[in-house]
């Protein structure tokens, strides 16, 4: 446990991440190396300056391993392994969605063609296995090393369940329910970011009781990202944001969509249901589908499940009880940024 306070620079956190990413993805045959040209490019550590996204997933669980135990830098194998493990996910997720663009750059796919693509995220979710080895170097029992690995292979598997369930509701023209979307979610976005988190605590700690409270904080974290996400891209300024909120125009079926059919009046609901089946929504049908979202409720409603989650997760935070301050003040800040509903 932590006895006095450290401070915590993020920048360091980040940086040590990324070098240990990079120490994984170096040309490891000659005769392969545009294998891991591809994966350096998809992780924007190809000296482009590209945008590689916030890390926010190895943050969460270095910081969670740095409240308990202090210095950072035995878990950095954990946390590589699950920034390579969701960008499998995500090069995955754009061959699925037809996405072009990621992070203002052209998709691995749309460059070099879906087999390759495909090649190259199984070798971002192969390297992500191959990280976590380090850790028995790093002198880790080898069952708290096998325990991750179970950690990590069970969130991969609902990963992939929850990215089922979306394939199959988006291509179905029955609109999932409420409570689906909130089992699909828990799937896709809450069971990695608990599952980094709880990697982080179960690397430093053997108090179940600590480990599980870790688990519940990044589990309604997760779910409170996810709808915070939901608002921001209905109702999300583009200045704050990043980029415009776009969610109506591309026909994304995220909890306010289905809230509202739920609870919209009938005509609400059947004019909802004829704009949806729109190929392409006109600027004045977008803005007639956010009219039906709000008569019907469905900002507010989202809004508050979110900050629902935001302040589980905070309570669940204050229930650990083994907090190193500056990590404490790092994990509040987080939420707070990312969850502004």
């Amino acid at each position: 446990m932590v006895t006095a306070s450290q401070e915590i620079d993020l920048a360091v956190l980040l940086a040590d991440t990324e070098a240990e990413i990079v120490r994984l993805v170096g040309d490891r045959d000659a005769s392969t190396h545009g294998l891991y040209e591809m994966v350096r490019y998809h992780l924007a550590l190809d000296g482009s300056g590209a945008s590689g996204g916030k890390r926010i997933r190895p943050l969460l669980g270095l910081l969670a391993y740095a409240s308990i135990a202090g210095d950072h830098r035995r878990a950095l194998p954990g946390a590589a392994a699950v920034e390579l493990g969701h960008n499998f996910s995500l090069v995955h997720d754009d061959i699925e969605d037809g996405d072009v663009e990621r992070r203002h750059r052209p998709t691995l796919w749309s460059i070099h063609g879906i087999p390759q693509a495909i090649n190259a995220g199984d070798a971002l979710f192969s390297l992500s296995r191959i990280a976590l080895h380090r850790l028995t170097d790093l002198g880790f029992p080898d069952a708290k090393v096998l325990r991750l690995m179970r950690l990590f292979d069970q969130t991969c598997l609902a990963l992939c369940e929850g990215q089922y369930l979306d394939i199959a509701m988006s291509g179905s023209e029955e609109l999932m329910t409420v409570e689906l979307y909130f089992d699909m979610i828990g799937r896709k976005t809450a069971a990695l970011i608990a599952a980094s988190i709880e990697a982080g605590a179960l690397l430093a700690t053997d108090d179940e009781a600590v480990i599980a409270r870790y688990r519940a904080f990044g589990w309604a974290l997760g779910l409170a990202f996810q709808l915070n996400d939901d608002l921001l891209g209905i109702w999300g300024a583009e200045q704050a944001t990043g980029k415009a909120p776009s969610d109506v125009a591309h026909k994304k079926k995220t909890l306010p969509v289905i809230y509202a059919y739920e609870h919209a009046g009938p005509e609400d609901r059947q004019r909802l249901g004829q704009l949806y089946a729109s190929p392409e929504p006109s600027p004045a049908e977008v803005a007639e589908i956010i009219a039906i979202l709000e008569r019907s409720g469905a900002r507010p409603y989202t809004r508050d499940q979110a900050r629902h989650y935001r302040d589980e997760a905070l309570a669940e935070l204050a229930a650990a009880g083994v907090l190193e301050p500056s990590a404490r003040e790092h994990l509040e800040g987080i939420i707070v940024s990312v969850i502004n509903a």
